[in-house]
């Protein structure tokens, strides 16, 4: 083995595992990383990943792959910049192990992310999110599962990870009910829950072994289910309120819109955006500001506040008692 591959094993071992203690998520996002850059490293010149030399990796190989990513996989701009944060990472502490390579080292660094369009969030609107947890078949034990699941994900606004991963011991039900999970970032928090989901929670939990470490929401056989699933539980049963709800047709509805849609239902009830930020998991509240760009309602009525150029401020009086009949027609 060369210089690059006893670097490579360090980073994932020493640094990542060890020192920061990366989620098996970070683990699996860089691994994957790398394992698309020694392959299209390994397409253009032949070399076999363990053959490869650190200077393998130089700047225009790195800028190449970055280009591949979006020309030949189709990747977004976000991807991209997330595939180059762990390049740029393995670099960082490649810089301490191979000083040799400062001058590389250095050009890679200086490859800088590119800029992102900033999208308005799709969310549901109360009657379109009526219909999507109406599509369930509760006579079904899937339907029951999958409604108290849509139920539960509009309502908490928990990550697919944060759903798939939670336990029935998790959820309590009794006085100030709530559900407690471990979300992203290694950040616990308590979500309150609504009296309608405790109801559907309650009737979906009388159906289940009295397990407290049964994943809540489970296949037939126990198991927890997998992001792919859960993705693919929300797209069918919005094909199905589409047809009752023709509004949903025009929307890719995915878990992540439920997340969106719990976020709006508190903006709208005037909750403070930190506090929603809290609720959300965010780190950082300015996250959190994707919602008020989304709010339209807030907009005009930020809007109806304004007085239009060349108008005196002030209500308008009608001038007489017949017009101000006319007027209340």
């Amino acid at each position: 083995m060369t210089a690059l591959a006893p670097i490579l094993e360090a980073f994932f071992t020493d640094r990542l595992m060890t020192q920061r203690g990366a989620s098996p998520h970070t683990i699996a996002s860089y691994r994957d990383t790398f394992t698309l850059l020694l392959s299209h490293i390994h397409q253009q010149t032949g070399k076999l990943p363990a053959q490869l030399d650190l200077a393998d990796l130089d700047a225009p190989t790195i800028g190449t792959f970055l280009q591949q990513l979006e020309t030949g996989r189709g990747n977004s701009p976000a991807t991209r910049n997330a595939r180059l944060a762990a390049i740029r990472s393995l670099f960082r502490y490649a810089s301490l192990r191979a000083p040799e390579h400062a001058a590389l080292i250095s050009r890679v660094l200086a490859i800088q992310p590119k800029r992102t369009a900033t999208t308005i969030v799709s969310y549901l609107t109360p009657s379109e999110l009526d219909a999507l947890l109406a599509a369930p078949d509760r006579a079904t034990w899937h339907g029951r599962r999958d409604h108290a699941l849509l139920v539960f994900a509009a309502q908490t606004g928990l990550r697919v990870s944060e759903l798939t991963g939670l336990a029935t011991r998790d959820v309590h039900l009794g006085t100030g009910p709530h559900a407690y999970c471990h979300g992203k970032g290694r950040k616990d928090r308590a979500t309150p829950l609504t009296p309608h989901t405790v109801a559907v929670l309650t009737a979906w939990l009388t159906e289940q072994p009295a397990d407290p470490d049964r994943p809540l929401f489970a296949t037939r056989a126990g198991a927890p289910l997998s992001r792919d699933a859960v993705e693919h539980l929300v797209a069918r049963h919005a094909i199905t309120a589409a047809q009752a709800c023709p509004s949903l047709q025009a929307k890719k509805i995915t878990p992540h819109t439920l997340r969106h849609t719990a976020a709006m239902n508190l903006l709208h009830a005037g909750v403070d955006i930190t506090v929603i930020a809290l609720w959300l998991g965010h780190e950082d509240p300015s996250t959190t500001r994707i919602y008020l760009h989304a709010d339209m309602a807030l907009k005009e009525r930020a809007i109806s506040r304004t007085t239009p150029p060349g108008t005196q401020a002030g209500r308008y009086q009608p001038p007489d008692e017949l017009l101000a009949f006319l007027s209340q027609l």
